[in-house]
């Protein structure tokens, strides 16, 4: 029976937590001013050079960020997407890009 108490709570705080990191995501994506360009929730972009960013998956918007943040990525609107980076963290981008993954 302890057991299956510990189980369950174990469980409660995962889930709160994973709530938790997609609301820091939410929150994140309006401080960083990403809908500035992308939209809110990602899903309209202000010019057509800007791509839509809900729903995509996590890991590939990680590495877009990351990889435009540090210049391997610097094709097309990449600049201006730079300097909004610059000061976001890994952690940050984790955040945000899980948030902007579950938007549908």
């Amino acid at each position: 029976m302890k057991t299956l108490i510990v189980g369950a709570g174990i469980s409660l705080a995962a889930s709160f937590s994973f709530n938790a990191a997609a609301a820091d995501g939410e929150a994140l994506y309006t401080q960083k001013m990403c809908q500035t360009c992308h939209g809110a929730e990602g899903k309209a972009p202000i010019m057509g050079a800007y791509p839509k960013i809900n729903g995509q998956n996590k890991d590939y918007l990680v590495a877009q960020m990351k990889d435009i943040k540090s210049g391997a990525r610097s094709n097309g609107m990449t600049m201006a997407m730079k300097a909004m980076v610059a000061s976001v963290t890994d952690e940050e981008f984790e955040a945000i890009a899980d948030y902007l993954s579950k938007v549908k």
